[in-house]
């Protein structure tokens, strides 16, 4: 049997990947170019192709049948490689490319925007992108190339591994200490679940049900309110090294430095990742080792 005779057809096969990628028609016609019909036009083309359903449509929104997820997964590699190879060939592999990287503003801010020209002196072609949320962006379906997270892993959907630790122990002002710390506040960040202050009192032994807190939106504000002299912040040392050091900061109580699984997280898609985003993993293992 000739090879051709089990080929779908190069558009329709494209107009699949962007609208399993995205889990939208309207994301997949933006970045392919052409009308949400078009795009629907060629999944049907496939779905006739195939003899299968590959998209479950539903009011607001579309998900994969068992049938398409396992052909999403069998041909977006070889798609990627497709790609790979033509860029080779080309002589074009170190062309433009944007590299978009959800995280906390705070990592950006304090631990990741200091560290990026050693980046973009050794990746010159890749554009990097900062999209700061609180909320993990939808990685899986290409809001962004990859992720930063904070905190202790379990993210579903998605591939995380640790990449670096982080030591933490409450910290406030000198002033703030000066005048007590018995009375708090806990300086928080919004988050899910606040596991820094419920992993270390749990571990140091140490009742702080009687704390008040106040919730901030970001890491970033927890920080300054506690170098303002508002009350008691969960330091974390890879990101307040400067504040200790020029002693605005310092330790609230006489606890050691906790460490456990809590770190930060590279949140990539399941699918492989793009070669702009193997080189900033690269870099990152080895820039988090320094």
């Amino acid at each position: 049997m000739e090879l051709h005779q089990d080929l779908p057809p190069l558009m329709a096969l494209r107009a699949f990947e962007a609208v399993a990628r995205h889990l939208s028609f309207n994301k997949a016609a933006d970045e392919l170019s052409v009308t949400q019909s078009a795009i629907s036009h060629q999944v049907q083309k496939l779905e006739q192709f195939l003899n299968q359903r590959l998209f479950i449509r539903r009011t607001r929104a579309i998900d994969l049948t068992p049938a398409g997820e396992t052909y999403y997964r069998q041909i977006q590699p070889a798609l990627e490689s497709i790609a790979s190879a033509t860029r080779e060939l080309r002589g074009d592999e170190q062309q433009e490319t944007t590299l978009r990287i959800g995280l906390l503003a705070s990592f950006a801010t304090l631990w990741l925007a200091p560290r990026l020209a050693s980046f973009n002196t050794r990746y010159p072609h890749i554009h990097v992108e900062l999209l700061p949320s609180v909320q993990l962006a939808d990685v899986n379906g290409g809001e962004v190339d990859l992720a930063i997270r904070y905190g202790k892993g379990g993210w579903p959907k998605v591939q995380a591994r640790r990449f670096m630790g982080e030591t933490i122990t409450p910290v406030c002002s000198p002033a703030f200490k000066a005048q007590g710390v018995g009375q708090g506040p806990l300086l928080m960040a919004k988050s899910y679940q606040p596991f820094e202050w419920i992993d270390w009192s749990a571990h140091n032994g140490i009742d702080i049900t009687h704390y008040p807190s106040v919730m901030l939106h970001d890491y970033n504000i927890v920080v300054e309110a506690a170098v303002a002299g508002q009350g008691i912040a969960m330091g974390r040392r890879h990101l307040i090294e400067r504040r200790l050091k020029e002693g605005v900061l310092v330790e609230a109580f006489d606890t050691p430095p906790f460490t456990n699984e809590i770190g930060y997280w590279l949140v990539t898609p399941e699918r492989p990742p793009s070669p702009a985003a193997e080189c900033f993993a690269q870099w990152l293992d080895e820039t988090s080792d320094t």
